[in-house]
């Protein structure tokens, strides 16, 4: 499991504890190098990637690490974007839409209630719709935006895979988690890697985690790699 660091990234040792934890054995994939190296999936944890500087993810965009990324996904890779990793994905084009400042302009710490509304991805494959889970969130630019034509074909292909119970941020349509077209990449605002402990008072990432891991280990059916896939998409 190879987890991204740009300068600025602070998540990277919660990712990589969450998936030790689960049996997986984590790897940095330094921002500098165009590679993913031989790993079976690929996280990209939240933080403040280059400082954040011009908007979230406009420069980690042009890291040649995600150029690696951008390769591994279109053969089928698991991609998993958490918090400014999500960002991070929309602005380099592996995920439609983008996250603007929350509503009310203030930032959030809090644990929120998600639901599953389906699972056709590698996120949420061991889990039925309309589970509830119970995870952290730490954001100021969590609000999720797309054209109408993109949020059409987001829902017209079941590929809003989270969504807020009770909106904490103003995301468009409550939008929590999106997937790719090929289900293999996704990308969500809460921390599922800080909800994988009782003391932490949850575990409800557990199962979003293993699902992931287990994508990485044992490529599904659900994944459909980019490069083989007929539908164009519509841009955001």
């Amino acid at each position: 499991m190879g987890v991204v660091v740009f300068p600025g990234s602070n998540c990277e040792g919660d990712a990589m504890e969450a998936v030790e934890v689960l049996g997986g054995e984590p790897s940095v994939l330094w921002h500098a190098e165009a590679t993913t190296r031989s790993v079976d999936a690929v996280i990209v944890p939240g933080g403040f990637a280059h400082g954040d500087y011009l908007r979230p993810g406009a420069i980690a965009r042009f890291s040649p690490v995600m150029a690696a990324v951008a390769e591994f996904a279109a053969e089928g890779g698991p991609v998993l974007g958490i918090c400014n990793g999500f960002q991070v994905l929309t602005e380099a084009g592996l995920l439609p839409g983008a996250l603007q400042k929350n509503r009310g302009l203030q930032f959030l710490c809090t644990t929120v209630a998600l639901r599953v509304e389906s699972r056709r991805s590698v996120l949420t494959s061991a889990l039925e719709p309309g589970t509830v889970l119970h995870i952290p969130i730490n954001h100021f630019e969590g609000n999720y935006t797309a054209s109408p034509e993109t949020l059409a074909e987001l829902r017209s292909e079941e590929r809003v895979i989270l969504r807020y119970v009770d909106n904490p941020n103003g995301s468009l349509d409550d939008v929590a988690g999106i997937c790719s077209e090929g289900r293999n990449v996704v990308g969500l605002m809460p921390h599922p890697e800080r909800a994988c402990h009782r003391l932490l008072g949850s575990t409800d990432g557990i199962a979003l985690l293993r699902s992931f891991l287990d994508a990485g280990n044992q490529p599904s059916d659900l994944v459909i790699p980019a490069r083989l896939s007929t539908s164009a998409g519509t841009p955001s």
